[in-house]
């Protein structure tokens, strides 16, 4: 069984590694969107997790990211989606 569960954030970030003149290498922000899903048996509660123990576990992460500028988060020095998914 496969289940799934839509996160969002808001951020600001810039891509440093495009050409200047390209529109992402400007600061800008985005509201971006996640989905978190989860593949495995149905458990005796009929569930494959209970959905609140899946945002206790994601919201440390949403919490690092929401309202902030990307570029300043270790890891995240150019930070295209791909590296946001990462």
């Amino acid at each position: 069984m496969k289940i799934f569960k839509d996160f969002t954030f808001e951020a600001a970030h810039k891509l440093p590694l495009v050409p200047q003149n390209h529109k992402c290498f400007n600061l800008h922000g985005h509201s971006f969107k996640v989905r978190v899903t989860l593949e495995g048996p149905i458990n005796e509660m009929g569930w494959v997790m209970d959905f609140g123990e899946m945002k206790k576990i994601i919201h440390p992460s949403i919490e690092m990211l929401d309202h902030k500028y990307l570029n300043d988060i270790q890891g995240l020095e150019n930070p295209t989606s791909e590296n946001i998914a990462k």
